[in-house]
């Protein structure tokens, strides 16, 4: 049972949903994912915090079989089925120069000034958040129903110049498949430590 720190607490079957049961697929049923979908995921997102509400995150959703056989190429062995047989994949990229909408995604102030001339720190920051949002997308997936499968085995320039020669300044971060996943694709849950492994209160 889920301890209830206060009253907003979300229900059992939320969490396990979130969190608790869901598992990263590696293969996926016969079953479509529509675009009304993949814009209910981003309404989701996009809600979520970002540094200075940059939102640099850049996606290629690929559905289509000509995008999806692009997208096989550029991955490693051991991932082509699985983008091959995923209904959507989400390909999260990251703009560099997410600082040029930031007069009217953060209008309280010239954030844009923070972020001119430095375009190590606005990528370190691009990465950063974009990395957040993808985690938020797989988040805001699960919570419409949807599995996911995320993929970090890819080559990179491959994925760019295929998905983002048109935004030269936008770099493929990671990419997610999103679908209803077989679960006979998935193994036993690997261990997950408790939290006097990795963690400490100062």
């Amino acid at each position: 049972m889920t301890t209830k720190f206060h009253d907003h607490v979300l229900p059992d079957a939320a969490l396990a949903q979130l969190f608790n049961e869901a598992r990263s697929y590696n293969d996926w049923l016969d079953r479509a994912v529509t675009d009304d979908q993949l814009h209910a995921i981003w309404d989701l997102m996009k809600m979520a915090p970002t540094s200075a509400n940059m939102q640099p995150a850049r996606i290629v959703w690929v559905k289509s079989p000509e995008a999806k056989a692009k997208l096989v190429e550029c991955v490693m062995e051991g991932n082509k089925a699985k983008v091959a047989s995923a209904p959507a994949i989400a390909v999260i990229g990251y703009d560099i120069d997410f600082h040029e909408e930031l007069p009217w995604l953060f209008p309280h102030t010239d954030a844009k000034s923070w972020f001119d001339g430095d375009e190590e720190g606005r990528t370190e920051g691009a990465f950063r958040n974009s990395s957040l949002q993808g985690a938020y997308l797989m988040l805001a997936a699960r919570a419409l129903g949807l599995d996911c499968g995320p993929m970090s085995g890819f080559d990179a320039d491959a994925v760019n110049a295929v998905f983002f020669a048109d935004n030269p300044r936008h770099r493929a971060n990671f990419i997610c498949a999103i679908g209803y996943g077989d679960p006979a694709s998935i193994f036993e849950r690997s261990p997950r430590p408790d939290f006097a492994t990795f963690n400490r209160i100062a």
